[in-house]
């Protein structure tokens, strides 16, 4: 831990990642949804009227470089602190030089990398002094902080997720390395806009990850006179295979992928059984595969023969517990199963109906029958008055209407008569055949 300028130069040892550290808000990569003209934090910023906040995302998208930008455009003090090394000694001799700061007129910005490894008692630890305004914490973490911040501390912070970059960002700060001098813009690189993408995308939304790989191919480039040149089979020696036999804008990726999940919906295993086998051999991971096998057991076969989606699910437990090569018959398994069971995609056809009345009715309040009361005002608010319990019936049915009352009559669940959804329409019928019945009885004079 140690009070920093905010823009220490980095000497030509330093990898590259840590020398093209943006300076700027203008060079910054990414989270246009924050940074964009207009947005929240942009705006904070830009107005000084920054707060206590904790920026929640991904390795490598610019949580310390973030926190250091906003320290140097709000003309604050930045402390660089670590949960990994500090404990509440280094807290308080911390917080007790940022209090004297604060009696000078002058604002401390402390940033924690990895706030989510402190416990309660030093998280706690930093309560009275983000209260009386001695810092202004800015907390970084790749875990969800509803569960890993204590909710006192994260009640006063405001969170901001900050999301993977995109490979076309990647590309460009990339490109961006090449021609800055804190880069290669001394030198003569010679490196194809393709390979540029390859390694972009094979980053995974991770800028260190980027422009660690582009340093290593640049280092490892064939040299002639002057200049260095990057071939792809020196990329192909410097990363995995993964992602290499796509092309250039992923495109590839996303035309198997569909290949796949059409030619399961069409029940043609052979094709389905091809395409599965062109993935897994560029070096896809079979994990991914496997997800998408899930989506589908739901999306085009769901009740029409519900085993689908436990065999997809085994066959994701499978591939993560043996890996490749082996697992490749276990997707294989899946994948034949998923072609020739029957298909409905009447899972799908109803969220998707239902997803759009949501949207439009957020505020739709939930009936008061079907609420629970657990307090007294909540009773005496009537919630759950007029509540049916269905198993106290001898049909274990009820009459009760469970939807809002503006939706009162939608259908969503459309059943087809393909496999065993005809027996699951069957006995929705004789459902609503009840019901109607019982309400007409009950609406019946006495």
């Amino acid at each position: 831990m140690r009070q920093q300028t905010f823009f220490e130069p980095e000497p030509q040892d330093t990898p590259i990642a840590a020398r093209m550290r943006p300076e700027t808000l203008e060079e910054f990569a990414g989270q246009r949804h924050l940074l964009g003209e207009g947005k929240v934090l942009r705006q904070l910023i830009d107005q000084d009227k920054i707060s206590s906040m904790i920026f929640w995302g991904p390795p490598g998208v610019g949580k310390t470089t973030l926190a250091r930008i906003i320290a140097g455009r709000t003309q604050s003090n930045f402390i660089n602190f670590s949960a990994v090394t500090s404990g509440i000694k280094e807290i308080k001799e911390v917080m007790q030089q940022a209090e004297q700061s604060r009696l000078m007129g002058e604002r401390t910005i402390l940033f924690v990398d990895e706030i989510h490894r402190f416990n309660k008692a030093q998280q706690d630890a930093f309560l009275p002094f983000v209260e009386k305004g001695s810092i202004v914490l800015i907390g970084a973490t790749t875990e969800n902080p509803s569960f890993e911040v204590n909710s006192a501390l994260l009640s006063r912070c405001k969170v901001f997720v900050l999301e993977a970059l995109s490979t076309e960002e990647l590309a460009g700060l990339l490109r961006r390395a090449l021609e800055d001098p804190r880069g290669f813009g001394g030198q003569q690189v010679q490196i194809s806009e393709e390979l540029l993408e390859l390694i972009a995308n094979f980053a995974n939304g991770d800028a260190r990850t980027a422009l660690g790989t582009l340093e290593m191919v640049v280092l490892n480039g064939r040299r002639e006179g002057e200049t260095t040149v990057v071939t792809r089979e020196i990329l192909e020696q410097c990363i995995s295979r993964k992602s290499l036999l796509y092309d250039k804008k992923g495109e590839e990726h996303y035309n198997i992928i569909s290949a796949l999940h059409k030619s399961m919906r069409n029940s043609d295993p052979d094709a389905a059984v091809y395409w599965l086998a062109r993935m897994l051999e560029a070096g896809e991971d079979p994990l991914y595969v496997a997800r998408r096998l899930i989506r589908f057991a739901s999306e085009d076969i769901g009740l029409a023969d519900s085993r689908a989606l436990e065999v997809a699910t085994a066959a994701y437990q499978a591939s993560h517990f043996i890996g490749m090569p082996e697992c490749t018959v276990n997707l294989a398994h899946a994948v034949v199963y998923l072609s020739l069971a029957p298909k409905s995609n009447a899972l799908y056809r109803a969220y998707e109906a239902a997803k759009a009345d949501a949207q439009k009715m957020l505020a739709e309040p939930v009936p008061l029958i079907i609420r629970n009361a657990p307090t007294r005002l909540m009773q005496e608010l009537h919630y759950g008055e007029g509540y049916q319990y269905a198993h106290n019936t001898e049909e274990k049915l009820t009459a009760m209407y469970c939807l809002p009352d503006s939706l009162r009559d939608r259908k969503y669940y459309v059943p087809t008569k393909e496999g065993s959804e005809l027996r699951f329409g069957e006995r929705l019928r004789q459902i609503e055949a009840w019901k109607a019945e019982k309400r007409k009885e009950e609406a019946s004079p006495k």
